[in-house]
This record gives C-alpha cells, structure tokens and sequence, in this order.
C-alpha cells in the first residue's frame, strides 16, 4: 500500500474550513514530530510535551475558521509554544534554562504574542534584518529554549560572548519596535 502524498498548508487548511476531521490527521502526519520538538525544548517532558500537541491540534481546530493560516507551521508552532508556557508555568516544571530565556525576552515582549496584532509582522522584519547566524542564535535560544551552554558549543562560542551577543541583539529588537511605535 503506498503512502498518501503529503498535501500543501493550503490544502489542509481547506478541510479544517470544510470541517473534515481528516485535517487533524494530516497536520498530525506532517507537523507533529515538529510541534513535539517545540513542546518538548520547552517542557523538557514527553508526556507533557505530547499533551501539548494533541491540544494544538485541538486549538488548531477550533480557531480555522475564522483563522486562515498561509504557513500551517508557524501556525501551529505558535500555538504549541504558547501552550507549552502555559503548561511550564502551570506545572512549575524546572527547566530554569528556559525559564531564564524567557525573563530575557520579557522585558522587550509580551508573554503572548497573538494579544499584540502587529507584533508577529514586526518580529518577522527585525529577523529578516538579522545577519543568518544572529537570527539563528535568537530563535534557537527564545523561540525553541536552548540553553546558552547548547548554543554556544553549537556555534563554537564562549557562553559570555554568546550571552553579550544575545543582550546587544535584545536592544536591537528594543531599538528596532521602538522606532516602529511599538511600546516595550
């Protein structure tokens, strides 16, 4: 029996508007050892980290429609991290790492990106401006939780130059959303 051809975001997003349940199988086919990775860098649990991923399905189908994601896996990224915080925090599951990535950040973002309509438009240009490696070292360190230890043998680095680094590119994303009129 030969496997079924994976279908394009678009095309999965069309069964989710049409309803049919066998969206949650496709996003579960194409996108779930992904939203794993996101849950588990962040909850540092498996079984909490599949929980994670059987609600992002769940949200994934009650928010199409109205929403109408163009890229299913930031979609669905999104909403697997924001549960895994929302998991971490609730469980007070110790991965301090984390925790210490995510008082990094705060005092430039809010914990929950979807409350501030253009904050999401304004993180993709301040990305898009960063030379591939600093973009790199951002995501890995506040969008997927790596420690400054993982990131710095990663990139052969010291971790306090790779800290010094991370702070001056958090005051470029201050410096960056402020001239835009974003308050931080």
């Amino acid at each position: 029996m030969s496997t079924p051809r994976p279908l394009t975001d678009a095309e999965i997003v069309a069964l989710y508007l049409a309803r049919d349940e066998s969206a949650v199988d496709h996003t579960a086919r194409q996108y779930g050892a992904y939203c794993l990775s996101v849950a588990m860098n962040i909850l540092n649990s498996h079984p909490d980290a599949e929980e994670c991923v059987n609600d992002t399905y769940l949200r994934a189908w009650r928010s199409i429609p109205p929403q109408r994601p163009a890229v299913l896996r930031l979609f669905l990224g999104r909403i697997t991290r924001n549960l895994a915080i929302d998991r971490y925090r609730e469980k007070k599951s110790r991965n301090r790492e984390f925790e210490v990535a995510l008082d990094e950040i705060a005092e430039i973002l809010p914990a929950r990106e979807e409350d501030d309509g253009d904050l999401p438009t304004l993180l993709t240009g301040f990305l898009e401006s960063l030379p591939a490696e600093e973009r790199n070292l951002f995501v890995l360190r506040y969008w997927h939780g790596h420690s400054v230890a993982r990131l710095a043998k990663a990139f052969g680095m010291k971790p306090n130059n790779l800290s010094a680094r991370l702070y001056r590119t958090r005051e470029k994303l201050r410096a960056y959303l402020t001239e835009r009129g974003y308050q931080v």
